[in-house]
């Protein structure tokens, strides 16, 4: 009988081995360590890469600004108010003023000026207005003037170009003589910057040429603010009085009327405010290729006059002016110790830059502080009535009445089959209406968005950037991932949307796929290892489990279509339970995307739970049924407790 014998290496061989083996285990160890480095690198790429644009400077711009909404409510409660007498006339306004001992009224303070011996000035909180309390911003309702005109305008009209020349270089000759203050050195060397740059005059910084006017013909008009009219209306005859034969149409119309027929009409070469023009104004410029250039020429300061017969009211506050031109309907009410007179207030028409700044600073009130009502008349005058009836039918603005919704239809639709959540959720609340207001309307949109590394370190780059292509927008630091990230729905609208749905799906799909596939999976897995015979059918079965984990996960997403989305559709869209409604009529249900995962996982679960319990020793079993126990007592008493582990990892990994 021949016995095996092996061959150990020995000197040299064994030496080769030896230091082949150690060869091969340190370029595994090498590989290892480089790809555990590669990993690490990996990884930190991945978390600065979203660290990076998670956080950053964004640039935000909202179709309609805030400011603009609470402006229109209040200047509506201004121009609604009990004996109020509205005009774009300020010498409509001067007399009525002074023929009405109970009148109170405001107008640019060279109106004042013209009319003081009819007219009585106020003080406001104790300061009068004048070139010293204006220039320092003590007296509350200075606000500088303005003339906006185009680089392009500028180029093709040169009457426009010369006038503009010389308003800048003889303003502060005749402003105050025009009862208004002049610009600092600062701000008027600003204008005739822009002057220059727009005109394509090569001058140094600083230096100023002044174009002599003589025989320049052409036309142009001059719109907008009745503040600016008297100022625009002496240059307009010292530059004729000095040569100049074109013909300027100066038209007083309002601010906000001046610049929509410079931005929107272009009827208007030179567009005269009272006030700075709105970022909305200014888009409408640029949507008709107009990039406006704004011109400081002064400042002036909104007079609070009554008839000089009013001999009770010296000084008022902010808030009392608050108050006496909106609610109260007697001097007493402002002020126990005024009389129980009417109050008769007389202020510019809807159109006036006055009107305006009036209003945005007296009355400085944030959106978000404004009623629930005054949000929600808002929504309804900014929204269609269908996008108002939809918000209605998910949840009622009031518990008492409808703003949008008809009473009897509703009724009607909340009495059927599929009511809408408005017919039992409680009304909304501010804040509620809030969100809506500032989601429909002023419907802020992300323009452009840069990293956290270029917000540290290019921030002056970007402001420029922004200034130059996003110049109503609104530059601030941004972090993306907040609490409202993780608990907002999903929405096309990048500022809103959140992630919450997609966690609420994921969880729900992963506990329907357990639920399903995981008693399954172990039930079949302990079958096929302990009950099944080791026949045909059997061993058809293993073979085609084992190919089904093999399968394309495409095949079982069709698979799912097919079966659970078309077949089963009564059962997946709940209709068959009484409980569907129109969003799962399809059966496009969280409920056939976890069965159909539950389907792709169920052969991992499978063969990983074989194993598992393929790898409890026999003894276990026949110690367990020596003992009396039957064979399925042993598998749950002593098997799957030994099998556990093993089941558990092969379920996670799938």
């Amino acid at each position: 009988m021949s016995q095996n014998i092996t061959n150990y290496p020995e000197g040299d061989a064994l030496n080769r081995q030896i230091t082949g083996r150690h060869r091969r285990g340190t370029t595994w160890r090498l590989l290892f360590q480089i790809s555990t480095i590669i990993g690490i690198i990996a990884l930190v790429a991945l978390l600065y890469n979203i660290t990076n644009q998670a956080f950053g400077i964004v640039a935000i711009q909202n179709k309609i600004e805030p400011d603009s909404l609470v402006l229109a409510v209040e200047e509506e409660r201004l121009l609604t108010a009990e004996n109020t007498i509205t005009s774009e006339d300020d010498n409509e306004l001067v007399q009525g003023i002074a023929n009405d001992p109970n009148g109170i009224g405001f107008f640019g303070y060279a109106y004042y000026q013209e009319n003081s011996d009819q007219l009585k000035l106020l003080t406001v909180n104790g300061v009068e207005p004048t070139a010293v309390t204006v220039e320092s911003g003590e007296y509350p309702l200075a606000r500088p003037l303005y003339l906006y005109t185009t680089a392009d305008i500028l180029a093709e009209n040169q009457a426009a170009s010369i006038y503009l020349n010389y308003y800048l270089t003889h303003i502060n000759e005749e402003i105050e003589s025009v009862g208004y203050f002049p610009a600092s050195d600062e701000r008027l060397n600003e204008a005739r910057t822009a002057w220059i740059t727009a005109s394509g005059f090569d001058l140094q910084p600083g230096q100023w040429a002044s174009v002599n006017p003589e025989g320049i013909g052409g036309s142009f008009n001059v719109v907008g603010s009745s503040t600016v009219f008297p100022v625009n209306e002496r240059i307009a005859e010292r530059i004729t009085a000095d040569g100049f034969a074109a013909n300027i149409n100066l038209q007083s119309v309002g601010s906000s009327a001046g610049l929509r027929a410079f931005c929107e009409d272009g009827t208007a070469q030179i567009a005269a405010a009272s006030r700075a023009i709105t970022p909305g104004e200014f888009e409408a410029c640029r949507e008709n290729d107009r990039r406006p250039i704004e011109i400081r020429i002064g400042t002036d300061a909104l007079a609070i006059v009554t008839s000089t017969a009013n001999d009770f009211v010296d000084d008022v506050s902010p808030a009392q002016l608050r108050e006496i031109f909106t609610t109260a309907t007697s001097w007493s009410d402002v002020d126990g110790s005024w009389p129980d007179t009417a109050v008769d207030r007389y202020i510019p028409g809807a159109d006036s830059g006055t009107l305006d700044f009036f209003t945005g600073t007296v009355f400085p009130i944030e959106l978000a502080d404004l009623p629930k009502q005054t949000l929600v008349e808002i929504l309804a005058a900014n929204i269609s009535v269908g996008l108002g009836r939809r918000l209605e039918r998910e949840q009622r603005f009031y518990d008492d009445s409808f703003v949008f919704e008809d009473p009897a239809l509703f009724a009607e639709v909340c009495a059927g089959e599929e009511p809408p959540e408005g017919c039992v959720l409680s009304a909304r609340s501010q804040e509620n209406v809030y969100d809506l207001v500032v989601q429909e309307i002023v419907s802020p949109d992300v323009v452009a968005a840069w990293s956290l590394m270029d917000s540290i370190f290019a921030r002056s780059e970007i402001e420029a950037e922004a200034a130059a292509e996003y110049p109503n927008a609104e530059l601030s630091f941004r972090s993306w991932l907040t609490a409202d990230f993780i608990s907002s729905p999903q929405s096309s609208t990048p500022e809103f949307a959140g992630v919450r749905t997609a966690i609420f799906g994921s969880l729900w799909v992963v506990a329907i796929t357990i639920l399903f596939s995981f008693p399954i999976g172990v039930g079949a897995a302990i079958y096929l290892e302990e009950y099944a015979a080791d026949n045909r059918l059997n061993r058809i079965i293993q073979t085609n489990i084992n190919n089904l984990a093999g399968v394309p996960s495409i095949i079982y997403g069709m698979l799912g279509l097919a079966i659970f989305v078309r077949a089963l559709e009564p059962f997946t869209s709940g209709s068959l339970f009484g409980i569907g409604d129109a969003t799962t009529a399809n059966g496009r249900t969280i409920l056939s995307a976890g069965l159909t995962l539950g389907l792709l996982i169920l052969p991992v679960i499978i063969i990983a739970s074989q194993e598992a319990i393929r790898a409890v020793p026999n003894s276990l079993r026949q110690a367990g049924m020596a003992l009396g126990a039957t064979q399925w007592q042993t598998i749950w008493a002593h098997v799957l407790p030994s099998a556990l582990p093993g089941i558990l990892t092969g379920t996670i990994l799938a």
